[in-house]
């Protein structure tokens, strides 16, 4: 695993705007903070969301991007990647691990953050079936796709050369192995969330619900009573 020290670019790879404030805006808040270079690609604009019927369906994936540019700016992010797919219909297609490498090609990133894979049980909300898929385009971008030059042939042509990241780092896992204290960041991730004013109702019911999930998670780890953490899987990609 790689030290903090040695990353200069991060890209984060989700399914909805707010998945990334969910599961790792705290860490990224401490990433910025540290002067690490942190991005972001939204796979859909999360146009199966929200709870008002009276917003009309074509103004929810506008809504949504603008919610997310926003959140992002507080925790330090100002790099987002819209792909557009849609929502509550994902596969892990060819045509989205292409659009997952060519942005990794563009970022270049040392780290990539992504949803697992892997059903989470214990969480079954963290394993909505689009992060399910999301995950699975990441890490098949990831490798082979993004480092491979005969993959997809066209980013090539659009003058992107291969890249491979070092390491991914995999959120929402029931075998976390690497924690992130989040503490003195808490308090941004929650303001992030507040920001996607389109799904949050209650955001005080919220922070509670975040607060139990990160202490569990730096229980987890090992830290000391009070503490919040963040936990992710890693793999090493390099």
């Amino acid at each position: 695993m790689l030290a903090d020290e040695e990353i200069e670019r991060i890209l984060v790879v989700t399914a909805h705007p707010d998945d990334v404030d969910f599961g790792v805006a705290g860490s990224v808040a401490t990433w910025t903070d540290r002067g690490i270079d942190v991005s972001y690609c939204v796979v859909t604009d999360g146009d199966a969301g929200g709870f008002d019927p009276d917003v009309p369906r074509s103004e929810i994936p506008a809504i949504r991007r603008a919610e997310q540019t926003a959140a992002a700016k507080i925790v330090g992010v100002t790099d987002l990647h819209f792909l557009g797919h849609p929502d509550g219909r994902l596969v892990a297609s060819i045509e989205l691990r292409r659009d997952i490498a060519r942005v990794i090609r563009i970022v270049r990133p040392q780290r990539v953050v992504c949803q697992s894979p892997d059903r989470n049980y214990q969480r079954i909300y963290a394993s909505h079936p689009d992060h399910l898929a999301a995950g699975e385009a990441a890490l098949c971008a990831v490798y082979p796709d993004a480092r491979n030059p005969f993959t997809f042939t066209e980013l090539m042509d659009e003058g992107l050369d291969p890249w491979a990241v070092a390491e991914v780092w995999m959120m929402a896992t029931t075998k976390p192995d690497a924690f992130v204290d989040i503490t003195d960041a808490f308090d941004r991730k929650i303001a992030a969330l507040q920001a996607h004013e389109s799904q949050i109702t209650d955001i005080d019911a919220g922070r509670d619900m975040v607060r139990d999930w990160t202490s569990a998670v730096a229980q987890v780890g090992a830290f000391a009573d009070g503490r919040l953490a963040e936990g992710f899987m890693v793999v090493s990609t390099a």
